[in-house]
């Protein structure tokens, strides 16, 4: 247990005096809301509407965060260490592959809480906003998001021979994720077509139960996303433990 902290402490102090997840996991999201309360404020989404357009966005931006450490940081850390061979030194320690990723997984944990905690508390501050739903709820759903998208990372980290080949994997899973779980382009407003074929995707059904739990309003079936996501981080989970190579 010594050991997993002191791992854990040096490991976020590296991360942390890199500042790429501080800027794109932390500050990113939350200028992102600042810009989006400029120009909507506490306008409702539409004429008699319960809630705010920034509070239909709020899950949005709480997967901006989580695609930026889950999907980038996360995969490119681990696979850097591989490439520079620091994985190779940690073979002839007693840390074994799980506890390694574990670490760096719990790493990004932190960072997805504090942007969300930062994003909450600035919203609610300056732009009054507030969960119409389940606070709960809404909390399991961003729960089960972070931890699929971040298992889905560790797979990449875990399996991918060097930083390169690590990168191209994660924005081929980044960009279309980020994109078109309804992050930045609303799903509503997508073709009927394209919401079947992207509701697959851990990140759109993750998107959607956090919307409909922090707003408080019906979800046709809330038992999929939750078995997909589940699915999901097991899957990841295994595979990256089992297939984890040191070099």
């Amino acid at each position: 247990m010594k050991s997993f902290r002191t791992l854990l402490k040096n490991e976020l102090k590296l991360n942390i005096r890199n500042m790429n997840m501080v800027i794109f996991a932390v500050i990113m999201p939350l200028i992102v809301l600042i810009i989006l309360g400029f120009i909507y404020g506490t306008k409702p989404v539409a004429d008699g509407a319960a809630y705010t357009f920034m509070e239909q966005s709020f899950g949005a931006l709480c997967c901006i965060s989580i695609c930026a450490g889950g999907l980038m940081g996360l995969p490119l850390v681990v696979s850097e260490y591989r490439e520079r061979k620091i994985l190779k030194r940690f073979q002839v320690t007693p840390i074994s592959p799980a506890k390694l990723l574990l670490v760096e997984f719990l790493i990004y944990v932190i960072y997805c809480i504090v942007s969300m905690l930062t994003l909450f508390f600035a919203a609610m501050l300056f732009w009054k906003v507030k969960i119409h739903g389940s606070f709960l709820l809404f909390l399991g759903s961003w729960l089960l998001t972070m931890v699929s998208t971040l298992s889905i990372g560790l797979l990449v980290g875990g399996i991918a021979k060097n930083m390169k080949s690590a990168s191209v994997i994660a924005c081929i899973l980044y960009f279309p994720m980020l994109i078109f779980s309804g992050a930045t382009l609303p799903f509503e407003v997508m073709p009927i077509i394209m919401q079947k074929i992207i509701g697959v995707l851990p990140l759109a059904q993750g998107m959607q139960l956090m919307k409909a739990t922090f707003l408080g309003i019906p979800l046709e079936n809330a038992l999929l996303p939750i078995i997909v996501m589940s699915a999901v981080t097991l899957i990841c989970f295994g595979i990256s433990i089992k297939c984890f190579k040191w070099e």
